[in-house]
Parts: structure tokens; C-alpha cells; sequence
């Protein structure tokens, strides 16, 4: 293409291209661009995602140029904008171009007793579609903003009423059937929290792509895989998708703590009940902890605009402790990155030693 031509080229992204919204990624803030039909994912600049998200076949390079230097303060030069072009012509993003060829996947790690993955559903999207049409007339807020009051109410009376809670929770664990009969209750509402996943994507326009079982001997879990989440708009979906899980898992919970309020203290029910509601509940806000790779990790850097929170803290970190080596890399972090990260670092510390201080306690209460 001639310089005339590529300026006078009106270029159009082609249907279906995702643009994520800002992520804080280090020193960068960043846009994640995904191919509609090979799934391939890249990230690209802010300067470029301007460009991108404007690109509708209609404009061309003097269209682009004053709104550029309205926004960023100097000239889109011919050069940064023949390479935009043949970035998104070469990863075949345009209207026009030609599909990349396909990556070659990497090989996958064999399954064995120990660990492995093996799909459960031939059409993952298709099955959480039908559960969510299903579901549907329960996920309006008229219904839904009761059921949160009334999880909220439950972790009250549960906090209120914790000594009677753990006492039972104690003598349970001498009643091997009950443990049992407590333990699946757990393995089964940790299947139910993976489709909750599913199908609140689902009601946000998300993309299940798998559903499956995972397992790490002796232990197997369901897994559901959402593809296209993070390239939801707003912050509100992302969150709502990731705290699913642990939100039904309390909805879980509701019938038997009402069940256990109104029993009598000496009731043979109460300790059973007591087990159950103690471990589920650690089950339940224990997902909410923002440590990776729990579902309060993920709402964490949603909430924040952040992606890859733990590793690039600790980036961050040993970029400060290399001293005056460091200090060029570090320039290129803005005030907000560098008080996320820290305050991350400082966070996660403080609640790795709380977790280990509360399990010491939990058990010692527990053997008492």
C-alpha cells in the first residue's frame, strides 16, 4: 500500500473483534484485543485502542488525526498509523484481511490417576444457556435483593451466636457419619458454586467454553470455564460473575441456619447443623479471601481495573528491593500503580498470617 493510499485507506475492525476495558498490567496500562474467530488474544496500548475503537470503516487518517491530538496531546504520525494497520491486517482484524494461521497448541500434559481434567459436557455453552433460561425469573432483583438481606441476616446470627456454633462444631467432629453426610454436602455445593459461574456469565452475555472435572488425588472438583469475561463492559458483571459462586453457596446455607435457629440448645440436630454451617461458611467467604487464585482475587482486580495482580506485585517489589538499579524501571510506574501494588503486597501479608493465625485457632478449638 502506498503512503497516499494507507492515508486515505478507511479501515473497519471486523465484527465480532473484542476490545477489553483498561487494565493496569505494571507499568502499562493496557487493552486486551480478541480474534472472533481463532480465539487468539494480544494487548495493545492506549494510544491504539483509541484508534481501534474508532475504526468503523468511515474514517480515515485525517478523520483520526485531530481527535488523536485533542487526546493525547501531539500529531498521529503517519508511521504509528501504517503500523497500527499492519498489525491488525497481519492478525487479520480488519475487514478484509485473511484469518492468521492457527498457533499450534501446546501438548497437553497426559491425564493420570494423580491429576488430569476430562470434559464433562459436549456443549458447555449450550447446556449453561438452557440453565440459565431455567433460572431466569430468579435472577430478577426482586427476588435476588431479599436473598442477599437474608444472607447477610444468617452471617449476622452466625457471628452472634458463634460460641454455640463452634461448641457443636466440636462434638461433631466425633461423629464420623455426620462428618461425612457434611462433607458431601460441601463436594456438591462446590459443583453447584462452579455453574453458578456459568450461568451468571450466561445472564451477562459471558461465553462458557468448558465444563468439566478436575482432579488432584484424592481430591476432584467440577471446573467451569467463562472465555470472554474480561471483555465485558463495566466493572459490575465481572464482579457479579466472579462472586456467584460464593454467594450460592451461602443461598445454600439459608434453609438449615433457619433449621438450626430454631432448634432447642440440647437438640441431637444441633451439632450436625452447627458443622455444617461452620465449614460451610469458611467454604463459602474463605473463596472471597484475594489471594490467587480464589474468586476474591479475581473481584479484587476487577474492582481495581487490574490484571495479574500477585505476579506483578511481586515485580514491583523486587524492582524496589534492587535499590538504585531498579529505580529507571521503576520510574515508568505511575502514583496509582505503585500505591496498588504496595498496598497489595502489605494486604496480602497481613491476611496470609490472620488465615494461618484463625486455622491455628479453629483446630486448637476444635481438639479442646
Amino acid at each position: 500500500m502506498t503512503a497516499t493510499a494507507a492515508r486515505a485507506y478507511r479501515p473497519a475492525l471486523r465484527p465480532g473483534v473484542l476490545l477489553s476495558p483498561p487494565l493496569l498490567r505494571g507499568p502499562r496500562t493496557v487493552h486486551l484485543v480478541r480474534h472472533p474467530v481463532t480465539g487468539d488474544a494480544f494487548e495493545v496500548g492506549i494510544k491504539e485502542h483509541f484508534l481501534m475503537s474508532r475504526l468503523d470503516g468511515t474514517r480515515n487518517l485525517d478523520d483520526l488525526a485531530p481527535a488523536y491530538a485533542e487526546e493525547f496531546g501531539r500529531r498521529l504520525g503517519e508511521g504509528h498509523w501504517n503500523r497500527l494497520l499492519g498489525l491488525l491486517g497481519t492478525r487479520g482484524l480488519l475487514v478484509g484481511a485473511p484469518d492468521p494461521a492457527p498457533r499450534p497448541s501446546a501438548p497437553e500434559r497426559p491425564n493420570s490417576l494423580w491429576r488430569g481434567t476430562r470434559p464433562m459436557v459436549a456443549d458447555a455453552d449450550a447446556t449453561t444457556a438452557r440453565l440459565h433460561r431455567t433460572l431466569r425469573p430468579l435472577l430478577h432483583p426482586a427476588v435476588q435483593l431479599p436473598l442477599l438481606a437474608a444472607v447477610f441476616l444468617l452471617l449476622g446470627v452466625l457471628t452472634w451466636r458463634a460460641g454455640a456454633l463452634l461448641d457443636g462444631t466440636a462434638e461433631v467432629v466425633r461423629q464420623p457419619f455426620a462428618l461425612l453426610g457434611i462433607a458431601l454436602f460441601l463436594w456438591a455445593s462446590i459443583t453447584l458454586h462452579e455453574l453458578a459461574h456459568g450461568i451468571a456469565a450466561q445472564h451477562y452475555g459471558g461465553h462458557v467454553t468448558e465444563i468439566g472435572l478436575r482432579w488432584r488425588f484424592p481430591a476432584a472438583l467440577l471446573y467451569c470455564r467463562v472465555d470472554n469475561y474480561l471483555f465485558l463492559p463495566g466493572r459490575r458483571a465481572k464482579l457479579i460473575i466472579a462472586g456467584a459462586g460464593a454467594y450460592l453457596n451461602m443461598l445454600l446455607l439459608l434453609p438449615f441456619g433457619v433449621w438450626w435457629a430454631l432448634l432447642p440448645v440440647a437438640a441431637p440436630e444441633s451439632p450436625p447443623l452447627s458443622g455444617l454451617l461452620v465449614l460451610g461458611t469458611i467454604q463459602a467467604l474463605s473463596n472471597l479471601v484475594p489471594l490467587p487464585p480464589l474468586d476474591g482475587y479475581r473481584m479484587l482486580g476487577h474492582a481495581l481495573g487490574a490484571d495479574h495482580l500477585a505476579p506483578e506485585t511481586r515485580t514491583y517489589l523486587a524492582l524496589r528491593r534492587r535499590g538504585a538499579e531498579g529505580a529507571e524501571a521503576l520510574a515508568g510506574y505511575s502514583a496509582r500503580a505503585r500505591r496498588i501494588y504496595t498496598a497489595y503486597a502489605l494486604g496480602s501479608t497481613a491476611l496470609v498470617l490472620l488465615a494461618a493465625a484463625a486455622t491455628l485457632m479453629f483446630v486448637l478449638h476444635l481438639l479442646g
